[in-house]
């Protein structure tokens, strides 16, 4: 990649950070479509119009220029794509079963939340998290944020987080809120979504995913702010009770504020049916979340 070289999205300076970030995601899931990666891509830098939809056309038609220029490599052009955000995950021993971690928090304590940075963090993350949460491993739509919860007394990883972009609309959640809906557009940014959250199977310790969820709604918000440049208000997340009760989440002081349609996350044009309906919990992380979700 030419360092010395500035490239222009819709009149903005892509950034050498962001390019080397477009670089890794094209690299790591080869089997993204070029109409994908520039939906990601889009999501990752919010390159979107004020109505809010991603300038999807003009993102492919810039990765193509950067592809033609030699500064990325794109995939090769194709009709289609069924399996949307899927990815496949290269699986290695880092992550096979460990020996059973039975024991009381304080013996684990201080528990710490360390960001993944690197790419050998993230191969590491990508691959536990494809293993053993029951969703599995997918390309997060936006912005996001992910990490190890650890022992800052053994340095052992005991779990992970993934902090995203929201869902695009959820009624009950919105009329919690109590925005309306050119509020929603403006400001939805301000809410992140606590997309994945997996203790490992083979730690067995009471507490530890309150705690976990405690330290998260401390730091990630200052960890946003930096990466990101402003600051979230409100944490939300789908609990699938068929598997899970949300105990923790109650535990740790979350609000329960209704049930999703099943539609999906993302699903902006009410298109997609199907998915499992799942108990929506919310924290807020600042005393005038309202106020500023609102844009007073």
């Amino acid at each position: 990649m030419e360092s010395g070289c500035l490239e222009k999205f819709c009149g903005h300076t892509v950034s050498t950070q962001q390019l080397s970030e477009i670089v890794e995601i094209i690299e790591t899931f080869p089997k993204l479509s070029r109409t994908e990666l520039a939906n990601t891509v889009c999501e990752l830098f919010s390159w979107k119009r004020p109505t809010g939809k991603l300038k999807s056309v003009e993102c492919r038609q810039f990765l193509e220029r950067l592809d033609e220029k030699g500064t990325i490599k794109l995939p090769a052009c194709r009709k289609q794509y069924t399996n949307k955000g899927a990815v496949k995950v290269q699986r290695t021993g880092k992550a096979d079963i460990q020996p059973t971690i039975s024991t009381k928090l304080k013996r684990l304590s201080p528990i710490l939340l360390t960001r993944v940075n690197n790419q050998e963090q993230r191969q590491l993350w990508y691959e536990y998290v494809d293993r053993y949460h029951y969703l599995g491993y997918q390309l997060p739509f936006g912005a996001q944020l992910r990490y190890f919860i650890k022992s800052g007394a053994t340095d052992d990883i005991l779990g992970c987080f993934q902090f995203s972009s929201p869902a695009w609309k959820m009624a009950p959640r919105d009329r919690w809120i109590g925005w309306v809906d050119d509020q929603r557009k403006a400001n939805l940014q301000k809410i992140i979504n606590n997309s994945r959250f997996l203790i490992l199977p083979w730690v067995e310790v009471k507490n530890l995913a309150s705690r976990a969820l405690s330290l998260a709604v401390k730091s990630v918000p200052d960890d946003w702010q930096g990466c990101y440049g402003y600051r979230p208000v409100l944490m939300e997340t789908l609990v699938n009770r068929k598997r899970f009760k949300g105990t923790c989440y109650k535990a740790a002081n979350w609000i329960h504020v209704g049930k999703t349609t099943g539609r999906g996350r993302m699903d902006r044009d009410h298109s997609r049916q199907g998915a499992a309906v799942k108990e929506i919990y919310v924290y807020p992380l600042s005393s005038r979340f309202r106020q500023e979700l609102a844009g007073c």
